[in-house]
């Protein structure tokens, strides 16, 4: 198993606190408003990138998230084939750097959403937390579920010969939170069957699955079959190591020791299921104290616990990484 860890693209304590701690493994995200540079698109400004975390000690194994501005190519917006080739681009440049894992997902108009992200937790730890109730009413959809699933066809069947050509992994990161629509916009990647369907329209050894387990039990997903579906099929090649507590609708983030998932097992499965060499991180990780809670989830203290937890998980089950 690959244990990295989620840092930033321009070099910092973070860097430093991760190789400190066993980390091997850079996951990171080289989008312009970030690196100061171009987008990864550019080649010389992805080797930048790439040789940084080299000289760090860090294997880049992946990039994850929108590395430029998605909104034509999620909504079916004139100029969304010069966004895809551009996408093209970046795969390509990613294959001749050895970067073998893109992170990507599909949330149109809003990505990542929380109600809050200052939840008390276990000792006064902030986490964040979604509750439908704190909504405001939801506008008219801006367009249908199924236009964007077309948009997704429209996309994916575009950028897969080059993944395959450049040898690049593509990890379809789910919903989150994984409801039917938010602020007008639909959301379609909320439970497993989607992700079949998307296997289906792919049809390729590149698509896969960023398998966040926190995501799929909050659908109301058997973590544990579809681990080991979606493992045996050879289609997990990432995985989000984060527990909640509560459903799609109304749910917090907690520990990774603390949430109701039995984690022992979880990784159990994934090695069971044959996928112990994929990539896992943690995420979402508490805000401990002293810290600023400028960036949640993704604060250094609990990132750190969150690494030993793995470790201690892993040696125990005697998974190498």
């Amino acid at each position: 198993m690959k244990l990295g860890m989620m840092l930033p693209v321009k070099p910092d304590i973070k860097w430093t606190l991760a190789r400190q701690v066993g980390v091997d493994y850079a996951i990171t995200k080289a989008a312009p408003e970030l690196s100061g540079r171009p987008a990864p698109w550019d080649f010389d400004s992805l080797r930048e990138t790439c040789d940084n975390f080299r000289k760090a000690g860090f294997r880049l194994a992946a990039l994850e998230g929108d590395e430029f501005d998605m909104s034509r190519i999620k909504l079916g917006l004139p100029g969304r084939d010069l966004d895809i080739e551009h996408y093209r681009m970046m795969l390509r440049n990613m294959g001749r750097l050895e970067i073998p894992l893109l992170c990507y997902n599909f949330m149109a108009g809003v990505g990542w959403y929380r109600t809050r992200v200052d939840r008390p937790e276990r000792g006064g730890a902030l986490t964040s937390e979604f509750d439908s109730a704190a909504m405001p009413p939801e506008p008219e959809l801006k367009l249908t579920h199924e236009e964007l699933w077309n948009n997704y066809e429209y996309f994916i069947r575009a950028v897969i010969p080059a993944a395959e050509e450049a040898g690049v992994k593509l990890g379809l990161h789910p919903d989150d939170p994984p409801i039917p629509q938010l602020c007008g916009y639909p959301r379609i990647f909320i439970d497993a069957e989607a992700f079949r369907r998307a296997m289906r329209i792919a049809d390729s050894p590149n698509w896969g699955i960023t398998f966040c387990q926190a995501n799929f039990r909050a659908m109301g997903e058997d973590v544990f079959q579809r681990i080991e579906e979606f493992g045996k099929a050879g289609k997990i090649f990432f995985f989000h190591f984060r527990d909640i507590e509560g459903n799609a609708a109304c749910f917090h983030e907690t520990f990774h020791d603390n949430g109701p998932t039995d984690m022992p097992k979880l990784l159990a499965t994934l090695r069971d299921a044959g996928a112990a060499n994929c990539l896992i991180r943690p995420d979402h990780t508490p805000t401990l104290a002293g810290e600023e809670n400028a960036n949640p989830g993704y604060e250094m203290q609990g990132n750190l616990f969150a690494t030993g937890y793995i470790k201690g998980i892993l040696d125990t089950l005697e998974i190498p990484y």
